[in-house]
């Protein structure tokens, strides 16, 4: 093992990947548990009008997203756009403290928020071009590693942020998490070289006339499973508290067993990753959101759901760790779409499971929404059981 982590810091710029994926996770997890208390207590929003802007940001993230990243792959600055990318998150967080309008937030929110979103996407597709050009043999190893950081971010950050809202308050608290994004974006311009994507003379043969089946197939089945997982977020704490008469202490931990299982078992299946292919532990996710949630529906004491978290812990792994290699081997000289496909797929699906959780459990009831998962979960199987590789099946 210590060999093969030091043939990923072999990697031309790996080093300094791990210090901004780090930093990316930190910063975007110190503002968010407080974002909806400071738009509805400071700047007087209703909770429709944060969901509003919420969505609106998200799905600017996306079309940003898509543009940036279908350009980077003929020819633009990786390092630039990173910076662009970076500079604005920055600016993004700096606006909730000027302005307070509503309408005004959204547009300026909107704007620099959508083209922030494309700064993991770019360190990411930079990774991929570097590894390829050291001919690394543990793509899915050095990726995995990226990823398990980000999680390891979105641990530490929300305590960092208790503190500076403890001490210095909101303002304290959006431009610290400007300084960060500041921070990244000078790492990047002072050590990161130029890269320019390498343009191939027959890119990704077959991805044209494949679009439907081998690319938009599985973006479809990775917005389910993100949806899946947001919808679980949402409604598990309430269905602990409400239908099984659990406690908050119950709640910490589901939510701290899952979070502290994630990061060793997304290492560990990085490190799988040359004997194990990234669909099959992607169909591996399904089967295992399908059980999770079976177990769910029919629990009742929260114990149980305490227990379940080691599948919970596996399946958000294999997604958010080997779903991202998944998708830059579908498209393995465009690291800048396939980046950006897997990326616009969390963010649609996060949305889609924040809004239709709520709705589902409010309509249907808490324990109903399992089912729901439940039958999503089994169309992602189906999606990707369809498409799976001839290789998959015999070894």
């Amino acid at each position: 093992m210590y060999t093969r982590l030091n043939k990923l810091f072999a990697i031309k710029g790996y080093r300094l990947f791990v210090i901004c994926v780090l930093l990316v996770g930190t910063g975007i997890s110190i503002t968010l548990p407080y974002l909806a208390l400071y738009c509805m207590e400071d700047l007087g929003f209703s909770a429709g009008a944060f969901g509003a802007l919420t969505a609106v940001s998200s799905l600017s993230g996306v079309v940003a997203n898509s543009f940036i990243g279908k350009h980077s792959d003929r020819g633009l600055d990786r390092k630039l756009m990173i910076i662009l990318a970076t500079v604005s998150s920055a600016l993004g967080y700096v606006s909730y403290l000027v302005f307070d309008h509503f309408l005004i937030l959204l547009i300026i929110v909107s704007f620099f928020g959508g083209i922030g979103a494309a700064a993991m996407p770019q360190i990411y597709a930079y990774a991929q071009d570097s590894a390829n050009e050291s001919n690394s043999d543990d793509k899915t190893f050095a990726m995995s590693i990226l990823r398990s950081l980000v999680s390891l971010g979105f641990l530490v950050g929300p305590l960092f942020g208790a503190i500076m809202l403890g001490t210095v308050g909101y303002k304290g608290l959006f431009l610290g998490t400007s300084a960060i994004f500041l921070t990244i974006a000078a790492l990047v311009f002072l050590f990161l070289p130029k890269k320019r994507a390498v343009q191939k003379k027959r890119p990704d043969t077959g991805a044209t006339s494949l679009n439907r089946r081998q690319i938009w197939y599985p973006m479809i089945a990775i917005t389910f499973l993100f949806a899946v997982n947001a919808i679980n977020g949402i409604v598990t704490p309430l269905f602990i508290v409400n239908e099984l008469q659990g406690t908050h202490t119950d709640v910490g931990l589901v939510v701290s067993i899952c979070a502290g299982l994630e990061i060793p078992i997304m290492f560990a299946l990085g490190a799988l990753g040359r004997k194990i292919s990234n669909h099959l532990l992607m169909i591996s996710a399904c089967f295992i959101a399908i059980i999770y949630n079976i177990i769910l529906s029919v629990s009742t004491d929260s114990w149980q759901l305490i227990a379940a978290q080691l599948l919970q812990a596996a399946f958000v792994a294999i997604v958010m760790g080997n779903g991202l290699s998944y998708f830059t081997e579908l498209l393995p000289n465009s690291p800048g779409m396939s980046t950006t496909l897997y990326y616009n797929g969390s963010i649609i699906g996060r949305l889609v499971g924040n809004l239709g959780g709520g709705l589902i459990a409010q309509f249907a009831g808490l324990r109903d929404v399992y089912w729901v998962c439940l039958a999503i979960a089994l169309i992602s199987f189906i999606i990707l059981w369809k498409i799976r590789p001839h290789k998959d099946l015999v070894g």
